[in-house]
C-alpha cells in the first residue's frame, strides 16, 4: 500500500520536531505523605501540560537513571494536563498547561482528589529519600523535552502527640477514636464517614474540605493538639452549616471557596503545621505505574 505525500511529510515534520524546553522544579516543602514544588516552564513553556516523575533514592541508584523510554515498574509519576481545582492555594483553578517561563506550585502524594491529573496518586512512605524530576509533555507537534535536573528531598518521620492522613484513616477503621463527627451542623456515623471518605470529588469542594475535616478531627479526638488548626476548624464547620455531604447527601460547595481551608487542614493532617505526623501510612495496593498512559 502507497504512502501519500502528505502523511510522509505529516511523518517527516513530526519526526524532526523540535523538543519542548525542559522546564524546572525546585521544592518548596516535603512533609509526611505528600510534597509541594514549584514548576518554571521553559522558553517554550509547557503547552500540553507537564509530568513529574519520582521514586525512592536507593531505587533511582539501582536502576542508574529515568529511562529513556517508558517508566521503571516502581516509578511514582503524575501527569498535569488540564485543569485543577484542588491544591490551587486560593485561586477558583489553575491550567497546568503553562505559558513560556510560567511558574506553578503543585503538589505529589495528595493529587488523588485533585482534577486534571492523571498518574500514582496515593500518599507518598513516609521518611523516605525521593529522587524527583519533571518533563514537558509532547503534544501538536513538538516532542516532550528533556528530563529536569533531579532534584533530592526527604518525606517527614514519625513526631509525638501527632497526626495521620487521610489514607491511614481510611485504612483504620478499627482505630477511630469515635463513632461519630460532626461536619457542619450534621451529625454523621462512622459508616457515613467512611462512605464520604471514599466519595470521589468530582469538582464538589464540599467533599474535598469534608475529607480532610474528617481527618483533622479524628486526629484530635485521638490526642492531636489542635491549637494550629482550631480557627480553620471552627471556619470550615461555619462555611459546611446544614450542607450534608454526598454520598450521604447533595450538598455543593465550589472549590475556590473552600481550597484555602482543604490546604491547610491537609498540611495538618501531614505533619507540615501542628504536632507533626505519627508514623507510617499503608501503602496503595496497586503497582507503581500500572496505569501509566502514552505521552512519553
Amino acid at each position: 500500500m502507497g504512502v501519500s505525500l502528505a502523511a510522509l511529510t505529516l511523518f517527516v515534520a513530526t519526526s524532526f520536531a523540535a523538543p519542548l524546553s525542559t522546564p524546572t522544579i525546585s521544592a518548596v516543602s516535603f512533609g509526611h505523605a505528600k510534597a509541594r514544588f514549584t514548576i518554571n516552564a521553559g522558553v517554550t513553556g509547557a503547552p500540553n501540560g507537564f509530568e513529574v516523575c519520582y521514586m525512592p533514592a536507593a531505587l533511582y541508584a539501582q536502576y542508574g537513571g529515568w529511562p529513556a523510554t517508558g517508566w521503571w515498574p516502581e516509578e511514582g509519576w503524575v501527569t498535569y494536563t488540564g485543569v485543577g481545582t484542588l491544591n490551587t492555594w486560593g485561586t477558583q483553578e489553575v491550567n497546568f498547561r503553562l505559558a513560556p517561563g510560567q511558574s506553578i506550585d503543585v503538589e505529589i502524594g495528595d493529587a488523588e482528589d485533585e482534577t486534571g491529573v492523571a498518574g500514582t496518586l496515593g500518599e507518598l512512605d513516609d521518611a523516605e529519600d525521593w529522587v524527583v524530576c519533571v518533563f514537558a509533555v509532547g503534544g501538536g507537534g513538538s516532542q516532550r523535552s528533556p528530563y529536569s535536573p533531579n532534584l533530592l528531598g526527604s518525606t517527614t518521620p514519625q513526631g509525638e502527640d501527632c497526626t495521620f492522613t487521610i489514607g491511614y484513616w481510611k485504612n483504620h477503621p478499627e482505630v477511630w477514636p469515635v463513632g461519630s463527627l460532626t461536619l457542619g451542623t450534621v451529625n454523621y456515623t462512622s459508616v457515613q464517614l467512611m462512605a464520604i471518605l471514599n466519595q470521589p470529588v468530582g469538582g464538589n469542594g464540599l467533599i474535598s474540605l469534608a475529607h480532610q475535616l474528617i481527618a483533622a478531627k479524628l486526629n484530635i479526638a485521638n490526642g492531636a493538639s489542635d491549637a494550629t488548626i482550631i480557627a480553620t476548624i471552627n471556619a470550615a464547620d461555619a462555611q459546611i452549616g446544614g450542607l450534608v455531604v454526598p454520598p450521604v447527601g447533595a450538598g455543593n460547595l465550589a472549590p475556590g471557596s473552600t481550597s484555602t481551608k482543604t490546604q491547610a487542614l491537609d498540611d495538618f493532617n501531614n505533619g507540615l503545621t501542628g504536632p507533626g505526623h505519627c508514623g507510617s501510612t499503608p501503602t496503595r495496593s496497586s503497582t507503581w505505574g500500572s496505569v501509566k498512559t502514552s505521552i512519553r
